[in-house]
């Protein structure tokens, strides 16, 4: 059985015990998390969504909070200024591992939802 998951603005294709490399969730070491944008279940049965199959989800489990590698950019003046700056920036990811994909039956698992670090922010500051 496979899956389509969307999550940080990109589009995976995962089966059960893949490890992938996601940009930065909500999440620590060792927990349990459940992706539930899942744009397609395939295996026996092919389902495709419009636009999210309902009651599907991907669940993982979290490995490590990393960051990538470091990319450097140069910003420059142009002509009698002899000026320049460097800026340099390393992305942060999440590293998990899938564990199970449900067809149905994801809104009773209980498992937190896989959101981003800028969305659990939002959402915090909402509560207030």
């Amino acid at each position: 059985m496979f899956a389509v998951i969307k999550t940080g603005g990109k589009q995976y294709t995962v089966r059960a015990g893949d490890v992938l490399r996601v940009e930065l969730i909500d999440a620590v070491a060792g927990e349990k998390v459940q992706f539930n944008e899942i744009l397609m279940v395939g295996g026996e049965k092919v389902t495709v969504g419009a636009p999210v199959v309902a009651g599907a989800a991907v669940q993982a489990d979290v490995i490590d909070n990393i960051k990538g590698e470091k990319t450097i950019h140069y910003v420059k003046r142009r002509r009698k200024h002899s000026s320049q700056r460097t800026k340099g920036h390393r992305q942060k990811w999440t590293l998990v591992r899938v564990s199970e994909i449900l067809a149905a039956g994801a809104d009773k698992s209980g498992v937190k939802a896989a959101v981003g670090t800028a969305d659990a922010r939002r959402a915090a500051h909402e509560t207030k």
